[in-house]
């Protein structure tokens, strides 16, 4: 039996990881549920799964947890604030920490668990383009599993277990994308929000699924790549995939490509990460293949989509150019949320960041940190002072 924090159990990944967990209640037991702002659904979860401990990050809804704990008859104890969840996912009664905060705010809590030597199952991405080598290099000095969970990374490293060191420095990545809402669509400058944040083929929170309709998640998930596989950025390529069943392939040398196929659905990444080395089922319906008509493929439109250009761009840059390209980002895809911005703004955004903003690279938590504060406040001034000029022409 291992006991199992998620960080996040509100959100998507959260409740998947849910519901992969109450199919195997005799390996494993959720002892911990962190959520920011959601008590209620919060309250409920640890109710439903007997927990000990239930965190808020927010430390102004602490007292609204206790209420919502104690109206539905739940003994979980309850914390708030960040570093409640930080020092949850160092926690020595947990085995398992499935790392599923959005944004930067999951890095500090990823970093805790790497270096208390944790199976880490993560699909924060920001933790891994913002943390980059220093991230790793505390993973492997400090004995921690790290697992990816997102469905490419996962497929990734499916696709190379095994594999020799000799065969992996040839070998090539290719990170397949869904194009996302917008790919065969032209003119972008008039987006709605409901378009943006409504996907094809996954169901993502709001911002993960901007990020996919600007192409910006996978430009991540090329950030991510690196560091993870340790691969260069110049044997990971992308494609477009629209109908989301193949999740991303290996090349090796002999021109042999592996490829991980499978239902477009997150309990599977979850529970192959549970269960490494060994697999179980996720109770996903597995794929029919004589029902699947057509698989496409297709290069994407840098044109149209720049963010995924410039994730590579930030990785020729080096130094702080990740971190600062994803907090423009996030404040981008914020300010758009908010209508303050319009779609393609957040591109914009993004670039005169990355260009305009340049300090050196982190060499601890702290700085990275600190980096992250800087960039989000520039960010924040350009979009006001954007969002200013867009109503005074109007």
């Amino acid at each position: 039996m291992q006991n199992v924090a998620i960080l996040g159990a509100t959100g998507s990944i959260g409740k998947s990881t849910l519901g992969v967990l109450e199919l195997y209640p005799d390996k494993f037991r959720l002892y911990a549920v962190t959520a920011h702002s959601r008590v209620k659904e919060l309250a409920e979860i640890a109710k439903r799964f007997n927990v000990s401990l239930a965190v808020t990050s927010d430390p102004s809804k602490l007292e609204a947890l206790k209420e919502a704990l104690a109206a539905i008859g739940c003994n979980a104890r309850a914390e708030a604030g960040a570093e409640a969840v930080a020092r949850l996912a160092a926690s020595p009664e947990v085995d398992i920490v499935v790392g599923a905060i959005v944004g930067a705010a999951g890095i500090v809590s990823t970093f805790r668990a790497a270096e208390a030597g944790k199976k880490l199952l993560l699909a924060n991405k920001e933790s891994v383009v913002c943390g980059g080598k220093l991230l790793m290099d505390t993973v492997k000095r400090c004995g921690a599993t790290l697992m990816p969970v997102d469905s490419e990374h996962n497929a990734i490293f499916q696709c190379l277990v095994g594999e020799t060191e000799r065969s992996r420095e040839k070998a090539r990545i290719i990170l397949t994308a869904s194009g996302g809402p917008f790919r065969t669509r032209k003119d972008l400058s008039d987006v709605a929000i409901e378009e943006a944040t409504h996907h094809p083929n996954w169901s993502m929170g709001r911002k993960i699924t901007v990020d996919s309709a600007t192409l910006m998640n996978k430009g991540l998930e090329v950030i991510e790549a690196r560091w993870l596989f340790d691969f260069p950025p110049e044997r990971i390529d992308v494609v477009v995939h629209p109908q989301s069943i193949i999740h991303s392939m290996v090349e090796y040398e002999d021109g042999v490509v592996i490829a991980q196929m499978g239902a477009p659905d997150m309990k599977n990444t979850i529970a192959y990460s549970l269960a490494y080395p060994d697999r179980f089922t996720a109770g996903v319906t597995p794929l029919k293949f004589s029902q699947i008509k057509t698989l496409t493929f297709e290069d994407p439109d840098l044109n149209r989509f720049p963010q995924l250009g410039y994730a590579y761009e930030a990785l020729k840059m080096g130094g702080s150019a990740s971190i600062v390209l994803n907090a423009a980002n996030e404040i981008g895809v914020e300010a758009f949320l908010e209508g303050r911005i319009g779609f393609t703004d957040i591109a914009v955004l993004c670039r005169s960041m990355m260009y305009g903003f340049q300090p050196p690279a982190p060499t601890t938590l702290e700085e990275i940190l600190e980096t992250d504060r800087q960039a989000r406040e520039l960010a924040r001034a350009w979009a006001d002072g954007y969002s200013e000029h867009r109503r005074d022409k109007n």
